[in-house]
């Protein structure tokens, strides 16, 4: 009776360690940062945004040395001209100075609002990637190496780039 029940216990350990074993996921881990930032469609984004910010800068410099030109001048002319005048040039200096404030807000706006419109494609494609280089490996999950403090699985990131063509 003492040697069943010993059986029994053991037997019952070795399932339980069997039905542990297999419920250990498995997973793996890639640095998303990397292959975003050496992927050839987000370097061409990258440089698309960054033209496009020369530009805005470009219009912003040009507005502010307006600006500045007419302050000079209105400065220099404000003891010979009339109060009248002079707050009307008041005016339109303020006027001025709040459409300079407001295009380059509408600027950063807009390069935000392009950032994400261009970067967010390439995003979910390297997303798609790396589940379909994940599950074709037998991997349940796949984290982002880039937030990881201890990466021991394996690392699918030149799997991914592979599949993404570079």
């Amino acid at each position: 009776m003492k040697q069943i029940k010993t059986l029994l216990i053991a037997a019952i350990f070795i399932l339980g360690a069997n039905q542990t074993i297999n419920a250990q996921a498995k997973t793996a881990h890639v640095d998303v940062n990397e292959i975003m930032t050496k992927m050839p469609a987000m370097i061409d984004a990258q440089n698309q945004l960054e033209k496009l910010s020369a530009t805005y800068d470009a219009d912003y410099k040009k507005m502010a040395e307006e600006f500045q030109a007419k302050l000079k001048k209105y400065d220099a002319e404000s003891g010979t001209v009339t109060e009248a005048v002079n707050a009307d040039r008041q005016k339109e200096v303020q006027d001025m100075q709040k459409r300079i404030q407001d295009f380059g807000q509408n600027a950063q706006k807009e390069l935000q609002q392009k950032q994400e419109d261009i970067t967010k494609p390439i995003y979910e494609k390297v997303r798609a990637s790396i589940q379909k280089v994940g599950k074709a490996k037998g991997f349940q999950y796949v984290l982002d190496g880039s937030t990881l403090l201890l990466a021991d699985g394996p690392n699918l990131t030149a799997d991914v780039k592979k599949d993404l063509g570079f």
